[in-house]
């Protein structure tokens, strides 16, 4: 038995150096891809690209994520995990430098899914590897600092953005060299990195199920958040707020992902079922949702909901997550991570097409109402497995 390892296979530290390489390397990735999401879409719009073909090649991101998860986990077996990941790290670089020498649009579709389906394989075996390196008494604030760090590089991408410009290659470029530089750490650490010798027990798809208060949080969190962020600024205009406003009620809820994650991930730790918190999370996302309509006049009341509200919807990644580290271990968590990303995708995909046609349906106000459909659902969810199933030890 190796130090710092219980009999039942988890680390009683945390241990640091498996830690700094897997959130490093993913935040690399966030940098890029925070880079890279408006940079083509500019690009796209500066060539002529109609609206409807951007943002289908924008929804390539969901399908190669749901394409890439359910093999991820067979590649990491055959190949290892750092192996793995350094591949995806080399073809995402590759894929990313390839937009600036593909003059033709429909090349920018194998592109995405190369892009997209590296990167999110870089996402499931970098969350994978976090779980098994953070010790279950903190999980939580290992991965509520995994999210803070995260969400600085997403947010350092557009700020690159506007520094760089859309024009030659240097943008490119710098992207290519942030998601190169994720290779430094995994390699560094790559003795560290988590063994899977076992093939997943159940097929792919079962790991959907087989948590689905962790899934269901994620596809929550994923068609909230992709919904409401690119919904949002028409939600807020139309209410009557300026579109500066709405940038920094936008702001706001940013804000609020990132400074709670590490407070819930802590608060989290403290909790025998981790379930209940996630309920009382997605009560507060459904209050928050409600409430919107009858905040759209006052801007300080709707950016103090806004905070809390972000913070409890992006709290359901970071919870969620936790809990399915604490129900499962090797390759089966290895394979429950896939899942879960999976379900995230899905959600990206579902959240903004929902809110859209709920809009248009019911008007404005549609917006609030779809979003607090999501959690409605989730809190029938969470609730009755709660209720009438008791956690297993």
């Amino acid at each position: 038995m190796s130090k710092g390892i219980s009999e039942n296979g988890h680390r009683e530290d945390i241990h640091w150096p498996s830690l700094v390489a897997a959130i490093s390397a993913i935040t690399a990735v966030g940098i890029a891809i925070g880079l890279g999401l408006p940079l083509l879409s500019i690009i796209l719009e500066k060539r002529g690209i109609p609206s409807t073909l951007i943002g289908l090649n924008t929804a390539m991101a969901g399908v190669a994520a749901m394409v890439a998860a359910p093999i991820t986990t067979r590649l990491a077996h055959e190949l290892g995990v750092a192996r793995t990941m350094l591949w995806a790290v080399f073809l995402s670089a590759i894929s990313g430098l390839g937009f600036y020498f593909a003059d033709a649009f429909w090349m920018w579709f194998p592109l995405r899914l190369v892009f997209h389906g590296a990167t999110t394989t870089l996402f499931i075996l970098s969350e994978f590897w976090i779980n098994v390196a953070a010790p279950p008494s903190r999980r939580g604030f290992v991965l509520g600092i995994y999210a803070t760090v995260l969400s600085l590089g997403f947010a350092c991408g557009p700020l690159l953005f506007s520094l760089l410009g859309s024009d030659g290659i240097l943008p490119f470029a710098v992207g290519a060299i942030a998601i190169l530089l994720a290779a430094v750490p995994i390699y560094i650490a790559r003795g560290e990195s988590p063994q899977l010798n076992e093939k997943p027990q159940s097929h792919f798809f079962r790991y959907i199920f087989l948590v689905p208060t962790a899934t269901a949080a994620v596809f929550v969190f994923g068609a909230v958040e992709a919904g409401g962020l690119s919904l949002f600024p028409i939600y807020a205009t139309r209410t009557g707020f300026s579109e500066s406003q709405a940038a920094l009620l936008l702001t706001v809820m940013g804000v609020g992902n990132m400074v709670f994650q590490i407070p819930v991930g802590m608060l989290s730790d403290g909790l025998k079922d981790r379930r209940l918190l996630l309920s009382i999370m997605a009560v507060i996302g459904l209050c928050g949702s409600l409430a919107l309509p009858w905040l759209s006049h006052n801007w300080v009341l709707m950016a103090i909901v806004l905070l809390f509200w972000g913070g409890s919807v992006s709290g359901l990644y970071t919870v969620g997550l936790s809990h399915l580290g604490s129900r499962l271990t090797g390759s089966d968590l290895a394979a429950a991570n896939a899942a879960f990303v999976f379900c995230y995708a899905v959600g990206t995909v579902a959240g903004p097409q929902a809110i859209g046609v709920a809009i248009d349906i019911s008007g404005n106000h549609g917006f609030a109402y779809a979003i607090a459909g999501f959690f409605a659902l989730y809190v029938a969810l969470s609730l009755g497995r709660l209720l009438f199933r008791p956690k297993q030890a």
